[in-house]
């Protein structure tokens, strides 16, 4: 016969179900998303940005232009630190020009304390001409690009959400203004421009000539853009996410600027990479042949105009500023393929 404590200690040594196994509850503590081998979530801007890194051309280009962005805002730190300046005539000071204004000194006058040489005629110091050129250039084309893209942005959102006779007209102008051939609309203009405001016996004023450049380049520089956006909303008025935004009461306002906008900023951004160098070229297109930037300010486009004049008895002269030009615009093209591709991966090269 089995006592009562026989018996308990008989049930505590056979082995009986597992209660672990036959509980709900998973083993062991959750893993917290910090640790190893958790799955963490990413947004679109986070993979984006993965997809970029990898890229080596891509960053590679980021630098180069980071590294003219920064050269053109830090121009008048530099010329303290250099010691000279883009204006002083320090061939003619110096006697560092012969009888013909050519530099003495070989390879257009380079030496430690002209590290580029220096200008022929004037004498003025080549490094510091290119560095406040950069600077020129650059100022001009964000202020033009940065334009453009918001006229671009409107316009084509205004008439791919409206549609009907909004959008009819707002593409007749678009197509209008399109058909003008812009570079000799640019030499046209540019004199009639600045000869509304200024006497024609009297200089014009630098910051009129840059407004004036900048109001021509715009007005006829921001209808891709539009184009574009205009065919990107024509896709995305139709989606569930805008009918729904209707059936809420939602107004056409708050529909463009918080479903269509932030889903046409991936095209947007890509095309404004491409038009940045596009800007550059045509500023320095607009000095080249003299209705833009005039002398004394440093530019690159006035700089290959005067180098176009010498370039047989000073060759080395027209060497520095373009190859900072080529390798400019080649890297800014590269960054908007870099970024295209970052956004969107099946379009990859």
């Amino acid at each position: 016969m089995t006592n009562p404590s026989q018996a308990v200690k008989a049930g505590a040594d056979t082995p009986g179900p597992d209660t672990e196994s036959l509980s709900t509850e998973p083993k062991g503590k959750p893993e917290k998303p910090g640790k190893p081998g958790a799955l963490v979530g990413r947004s679109p801007g986070q993979l984006m940005w993965l997809r970029f890194k990898r890229d080596r051309t891509g960053v590679i280009s980021a630098c180069v232009v980071l590294f003219f962005f920064v050269v053109a805002a830090a121009a008048p730190l530099i010329s303290k630190i250099y010691g000279k300046d883009p204006y002083t005539l320090y061939g003619q000071d110096n006697a560092l020009l012969d009888d013909f204004g050519f530099p003495i000194a070989p390879n257009g006058g380079m030496s430690g304390d002209h590290w580029f040489g220096i200008e022929p005629e004037l004498g003025r110091d080549v490094f510091m001409q290119l560095i406040y050129g950069i600077r020129t250039s650059l100022f001009t084309a964000v202020v033009v690009t940065i334009l453009m893209v918001i006229t671009g942005v409107l316009i084509g959102l205004v008439g791919g959400y409206f549609g009907g006779k909004v959008d009819y007209w707002l593409g007749r102008v678009t197509d209008f203004l399109m058909s003008f051939p812009s570079q000799l609309f640019f030499i046209a203009t540019m004199p009639i421009v600045t000869a509304v405001f200024v006497d024609p016996a009297e200089e014009t004023p630098t910051y009129l000539r840059a407004i004036a450049m900048i109001t021509v380049l715009w007005f006829l520089g921001w209808m891709g853009m539009a184009r574009l956006v205009r065919s990107q909303v024509l896709t995305l008025r139709e989606r569930e996410f805008v009918e729904a935004a209707k059936v809420t009461g939602a107004s056409p306002w708050r529909i463009i600027r918080k479903e269509l906008l932030p889903n046409i900023f991936t095209p947007v951004l890509v095309q404004g990479t491409y038009m940045l160098p596009g800007a550059i070229l045509s500023v320095a297109f607009l000095s080249f042949i003299g209705v833009g930037y005039v002398e004394p300010t440093p530019d690159w486009g006035r700089m290959f105009a005067i180098a176009g004049t010498i370039y047989e008895d000073d060759p080395t002269y027209m060497f520095f500023p373009g190859v900072a030009m080529v390798i400019f615009v080649v890297a800014f093209n590269l960054l908007g393929d870099s970024v295209r591709d970052a956004f969107d991966p099946k379009s990859g090269r």
